[in-house]
């Protein structure tokens, strides 16, 4: 085999995108918090259902660096069903090494379902307990993606923090998913403090911090970065990403949408992912900051978090066609 760029690590999932169109939304002024409404006791009409195999964060992850060019890996668990075969079938398709997939005899590949509703969607995830173990002997990459797990693998989180220490070569990209966010920093310490790059939305970052009123963006960028990672990426929506490395901070404005988002599912994965593979690529972070936006901009004009992920040449096309004021400055 050979050497590998990019690993990979989390749970995967097939997504059934139920596109509704007999709901209604209900927000607060701010619009922080919002209810999905639908009939209850009723037959509700739905448009179609569309079903997207290997998706979930590491799977994103993993598709997005093999489409840009890198020897991509992932290491997760599946079911030893239909569900968890065509899920396999379709990272190979994209290239994606799949030798570090577990199989598990009966047990379900997860499965959920995506209620989608104008350009925003409501998941209902239901994660399989699988017995998680981590692959000590795995050929140490030279960048490893760690992402969204279940409650039940807290321990395989140490695992990972062993296997790192043994392989100081590998560098970690960490982009915490709702579970380990729960954890919290403390119990996580050794894996934020090995983390060559962290990324977040705001909105995580609150939660993380435990500061739900916070709003200065330098300080939020400082106390994340306090925690341990040699530099913070925290995204915030449409209004672009913010950077420190410890020394300078940095704004990332948006890629202009050619049209209006389609379905915002993905974007924040092909965001992360892509920057954290320009850098495998050997960029300097000003370029991988560059592209990340591009794919996220990709990816919310397709259904699903993968079908919007664009090759290297496809990619900088759109950087090339950029406006002059698409790159990152001071903050």
């Amino acid at each position: 085999m050979q050497p590998l760029d990019f690993v990979a690590i989390g749970d995967i999932t097939t997504d059934a995108f139920i596109r509704l169109k007999d709901a209604s939304v209900h927000c607060d002024v701010d619009r922080e918090h919002c209810l999905l409404c639908m009939r209850f006791g009723d037959k509700i009409p739905y448009e179609f259902v569309e079903i997207i195999r290997a998706v979930g964060n590491a799977g994103n992850a993993a598709v997005t660096a093999s489409r840009l060019g890198l020897k991509s890996a992932i290491v997760t668990n599946i079911g030893d069903d239909q569900n968890g075969k065509e899920c396999r079938e379709s990272l190979v398709k994209d290239r994606v090494v799949a030798d570090f997939i577990k199989i598990h005899p009966d047990k379900p590949t997860n499965y959920h379902y995506v209620l989608w509703y104008e350009d925003e969607r409501t998941i209902l995830i239901k994660h399989t307990e699988f017995d998680y173990q981590f692959l000590q002997d795995l050929p140490a990459p030279k960048w490893m993606y760690l992402t969204s797990l279940p409650s039940v693998a807290e321990n395989y989180h140490d695992q990972i923090a062993r296997y790192l220490r043994d392989h100081p070569e590998t560098k970690l990209a960490f982009q915490p998913g709702t579970f380990q966010i729960k954890l919290g920093p403390e119990r996580l310490k050794e894996i934020y403090g090995q983390a060559e790059i962290f990324f977040c939305n705001k909105n995580e970052a609150k939660l993380i911090l435990k500061k739900p009123e916070e709003e200065d963006i330098k300080k939020m960028l400082a106390d994340l970065a306090a925690l341990g990672p040699k530099m913070v990426i925290m995204s915030d929506g449409p209004r672009g990403a913010f950077i420190f490395d410890g020394n300078n901070y940095r704004f990332m404005p948006i890629y202009p949408d050619p049209k209006p988002p389609y379905e915002r599912t993905g974007a924040g994965d092909a965001f992360a992912s892509t920057i954290t593979s320009a850098l495998a690529l050997g960029m300097p972070i000003e370029q991988a900051l560059s592209w990340g936006p591009i794919n996220a901009m990709s990816v919310v004009q397709q259904i699903g978090a993968q079908r919007g992920l664009l090759s290297r040449p496809e990619l900088e096309r759109f950087l090339a066609e950029a406006p002059s004021d698409y790159q990152p400055r001071p903050l």
